[in-house]
């Protein structure tokens, strides 16, 4: 099976010669009947559609889509008006018709693009081209003292109506444009383009500048008052885990603390136990338990005194006293020897 690649998937579109069409084929006339059964291969069906094309949108691609898939075999060609007949029967388009041509030659669904191409078709140029068929939307197309410039064309049989896109339209462009004219004005002359380039006048120049610096700073105070609730939504975090934090510290402090001073802590344990030491400390010893108790009692008489015993004496009044005992100490000491 060999893969046919049509030119207008890898470059773009060419533009049509001077001359005639360059098919050598017997072109016969088509049918529509017979052009949905299919054509060979050297004889495709020759589609022509034409326009403005100004500020080439979806609505323009979808339409030149339905007419290359009208037929199983078939070749686009479209033409696009010049500037002149554009201004004349028209009105003044946004780009020029080199912009337009341009446009059209890089549609994906364009085999061929006709510059210049007529306001009305006549049949001298619809047999110059061998086109078969022209496409078009079927509303009536009012233009050039016409009611219907395609008139002839479908009472010929030749015509097949493609459909509009809704909400898409050049017309429909233009009026956004208008609309909103001084948001375009100003971001253009926030660009750099003059006040000349975009026609307008000097107080709107002034006026457009001063609304892009009250908008600047309008997003100024919208980036800080974005960063401010960020910062506030972070110190709100902190302060959330902070206190939790503190909330699980004071539990362990208070449990410690109740540990240490509660009515059965340790504090409580270790007072006790110094407590008793000191008053330990301070108490009198008492006598030992093997030493024999001391009985007053007078029925028994006292123990004789020892003979080691000191005389219980007075003290000394005098040296010449103190003298005298000690001498007597002496004697008798003597006597016991």
């Amino acid at each position: 099976m060999v893969t046919i690649v049509t030119k207008t998937l890898i470059e773009p579109a060419i533009f049509t010669p001077e001359t005639s069409c360059e098919c050598r084929a017997p072109h016969e006339k088509l049918t529509v009947e017979l052009a949905r059964l299919g054509t060979p291969v050297d004889r495709p069906v020759r589609i022509y559609a034409d326009g403005i094309f100004d500020l080439f949108h979806s609505g323009h691609a979808r339409a030149l889509m339905q007419a290359k898939n009208l037929f199983p075999n078939a070749y686009l060609i479209v033409g696009v008006c010049s500037d002149e007949l554009t201004h004349k029967y028209k009105g003044f388009t946004v780009m020029t018709e080199d912009e337009r041509y341009e446009a059209l030659r890089h549609c994906r669904y364009v085999d061929e693009v006709l510059r210049d191409a007529p306001w009305t078709l006549t049949q001298e140029f619809l047999e110059k081209h061998k086109i078969d068929f022209v496409a078009h939307d079927d509303i009536p197309y009012s233009s050039a003292g016409s009611e219907d410039v395609y008139k002839h064309i479908k009472e010929a049989g030749m015509f097949v109506p493609t459909k509009r896109t809704e909400g898409i339209s050049t017309s429909d462009l233009i009026t956004r444009i208008v609309r909103d004219y001084d948001v375009y004005a100003r971001r253009n002359l926030q660009r750099g383009y003059t006040a000349k380039e975009l026609n307008v006048s000097y107080i709107n120049e002034k006026k457009y500048r001063l609304q892009n610096q009250v908008d600047r700073m309008k997003e100024k105070v919208r980036t800080v008052e974005e960063k401010s609730k960020h910062f506030v939504y972070r110190v709100e975090e902190k302060s959330h885990d902070l206190i939790q934090k503190w909330e699980e510290k004071s539990r362990e402090f208070i449990g410690n603390f109740l540990e240490l001073f509660g009515p059965d802590g340790t504090w409580k344990q270790m007072f006790q136990e110094r407590s008793g030491r000191m008053i330990q400390a301070f108490s009198p010893r008492g006598s030992p338990s093997s030493s024999p108790p001391r009985d007053f009692s007078p029925s028994r008489s006292p123990s004789p005194p020892s003979r080691w015993a000191m005389p219980r004496t007075s003290p000394p009044s005098s040296p010449k006293g103190a003298s005298a005992s000690i001498s007597s100490m002496s004697e008798g000491d003597e006597d016991e020897k």
